[in-house]
């Protein structure tokens, strides 16, 4: 086996308290690719730096082969200094390296060089970093989240750089997908210490479950270990005859051993505080339109989104994916076209440049309102500190300010913030960015457990797999598709393995595709034209709708007086029986007018 180009042996390092690092360990050989996986705030970062040589630990061994080249990609990148992103890149190239693969690189990520690193975005300055690190072909990648705040194309032609490469390299990222694709061994750093596991990312998590049950067990048994051993302490004949000084030390040293068990991490607890629900029909759009200036973002785009429908929008930066969210939720008014909102919509919205975050305001602060010390979730009142909780936030960073959390706290705290709000409709814009895994479960599984509608923006292929019912994929010249299912579906429809970059888009679809938004409605009978009674239905039924949506309000409101049902408890009954009666009514009307207007447009359209 070739000598490894780089091992940490026993790290420890701590920043007062319970240590960060406890014994970590950490080694790589030519060739190697791994995954290094463990929650936000376990030391994942902390180790690559320390494996880079940015951060000293307090103790253990650090080696790296002396002839072997190391390139770190940060977080967050720091072009101070440079005029051009190409300048940027090609200050890390070393003297035998070629700079035409620096302009390769940069291609393939989507950037000219030319431009100023001051101007960037997020994701170019991402793809900006990637290219100075990759652009060397060094024997070591280091690569602390490398997808963050980049597209699914980016994303695609990375996993088959990675896969061409000849360095050896260790990357942190919660993107499942991405992880099963381009490793071939992990490390799971889990309170302070290391484990290894020599097979990819896929066989990961039944290990670990498997590895936290053997741990349970080992604990259990322990416990009952000591239990014996103080029985006998007490009530043992040789025990009260003569001290064994050695079988003490024994119980002693097994008391501080259970006493001192890191017990596995906390988990997060998400629950959505749900409003009132929606009508049955919650966004309807028809031949909407958008351009600016000659740039068509979305031309002649229609869809129905219903109550429970999870729709998931996909595509380049840059395409038009929050301008289309905008569009759909009324925030932006399109060029050409109609959007319809449903009745009793509550939405709520997570928003990925996290503008709803002051970096002076404390947690507690943000999540309250400055309103008290409470917070209302699903119509229970609770204190802020006992909420915080649920999203692993510990009691002492009430105070703190917003500026001193790390992004994946920030990503909890706007998810908190925003799950807290009643809402029949959820609007996310990229929620899993900086989330670890554990926390994507369980925000995967609010999304798919969701009563209301939920509309998301995302670069997760997992995340999207596993949650939306259909996806809305850009096809160029503005045009945009909705396909039944997740990515992987779209992929199958579509015939199209990766989306480029603006100006460059797959040809869309033919007309006769499969790949559509939702099953047609169903062939009606074979009349031409609608009859006089479906006209007149279709005419009436929206005035019909908004009556009984008053009515239900005015019902609302009577149940809502705490004191109605001890006052009047037939009353309220009745009331009570009276608005279900009007909820069905509605829904029904809903329905067929839905069916009717299908019908209309399919007759329109033929």
């Amino acid at each position: 086996m070739a000598p490894p180009l780089l091992r940490l042996d026993d790290i420890r390092l701590t920043f007062g308290g319970t240590p960060l690092l406890d014994g970590a360990s950490l080694s790589l050989s030519p060739g190697e690719r791994v995954a290094l996986v463990g929650r936000n705030g376990s030391g994942k970062s902390t180790l690559l730096k320390i494996a880079a040589g940015m951060v000293e630990p307090q103790d253990g061994e650090v080696f790296n082969q002396p002839s072997a080249t190391v390139r770190y990609l940060r977080q967050a990148a720091d072009m101070e200094g440079f005029a051009t992103v190409r300048a940027y890149v090609e200050a890390g190239l070393g003297p035998a390296d070629d700079s035409y693969r620096a302009t390769y690189i940069l291609e393939n990520l989507g950037l000219t060089g030319e431009e100023t690193p001051q101007t960037l975005s997020g994701g170019e300055a991402r793809r900006a970093a990637l290219a100075r690190v990759l652009a060397p072909q060094p024997d070591v990648l280091l690569l602390d989240e490398p997808t963050n705040h980049l597209d699914l194309s980016v994303i695609e032609w990375l996993e088959e750089e990675l896969a061409r490469t000849s360095s050896a390299f260790v990357v942190i990222s919660h993107d499942r997908r991405f992880l099963e694709r381009v490793t071939r061994a992990t490390v799971w750093l889990d309170r302070g210490q290391t484990r290894r596991l020599d097979k990819g990312f896929g066989h990961f998590e039944e290990w670990r479950d498997q590895v936290l049950e053997e741990e349970e067990r080992e604990q259990h048994k322990l416990g009952r270990q000591i239990v014996r051993e103080e029985h006998w302490l007490r009530y043992g004949v040789t025990a009260r005859r003569k001290r064994n000084m050695r079988r003490l030390g024994d119980l002693q040293s097994m008391r501080a051993k259970f006493r001192s068990h890191r017990g596995a991490e906390g988990v997060a607890k998400m629950t959505a505080s749900e409003a009132a629900e929606s009508g049955k029909l919650v966004i309807e759009t028809k031949g909407i339109s958008k351009r600016f200036g000659e740039l068509a973002i979305v031309n002649d785009f229609s869809t129905r989104i219903q109550r429970g429908d999870r729709i998931g929008l996909v595509g380049p930066n840059g395409v038009g994916k929050t301008t289309l969210l905008k569009m759909l939720t009324g925030e932006l008014a399109p060029d050409k076209g109609s959007v319809r909102l449903g009745v009793n919509l509550e939405i709520a919205t997570l928003d990925q440049r996290r503008a709803a975050l002051d970096p002076e305001e404390t947690l507690a602060h943000f999540l309250t309102d400055g309103r008290g010390e409470t917070v209302v979730v699903n119509g229970e009142e609770r204190h802020v500190v006992s909420y915080m909780k649920d999203f692993l936030f510990k009691p002492e960073q009430a105070r703190t300010p917003v500026r001193e959390l790390s992004g994946g706290e920030k990503a909890r705290l706007l998810l908190a913030r925003v799950l807290s709000r009643p809402a029949n409709l959820l609007v996310l814009d990229e929620p899993t960015n900086d989330l670890d895994m554990e926390t994507l479960d369980l925000l995967q599984e609010l999304v798919s457990g969701f009563p209301g509608t939920v509309i998301l923006v995302s670069h997760d292929r997992d995340f999207l797999d596993r949650t939306v019912t259909s996806t809305i994929a850009p096809e160029g010249d503005g045009r945009w598709v909705e396909y039944a299912g997740g990515y992987t579906d779209l992929l199958a429809q579509r015939g199209s393995a990766r989306f480029e970059r603006r100006g460059g888009q797959a040809k869309a679809p033919e007309p006769n595709s499969s790949a559509g938004a939702k099953p047609e409605a169903p062939a009606k009978a074979a009349s031409k034209k609608l009859s006089y009674k479906q006209k007149f239905a279709l005419e009436t039924l929206p005035g019909k709708m908004e009556t009984a949506t008053a009515a239900i309000a005015k019902l609302e409101a009577k149940l809502a007086d705490p004191q109605f049902f001890a006052r009047d408890a037939a009353g309220f009954n009745r009331i009570a029986g009276e608005l279900d009666k009007e909820r069905e009514a509605l829904s029904a009307m809903e329905e067929e007018w839905l069916e009717l207007e299908m019908l209309r447009e399919e007759i329109e359209g033929g």
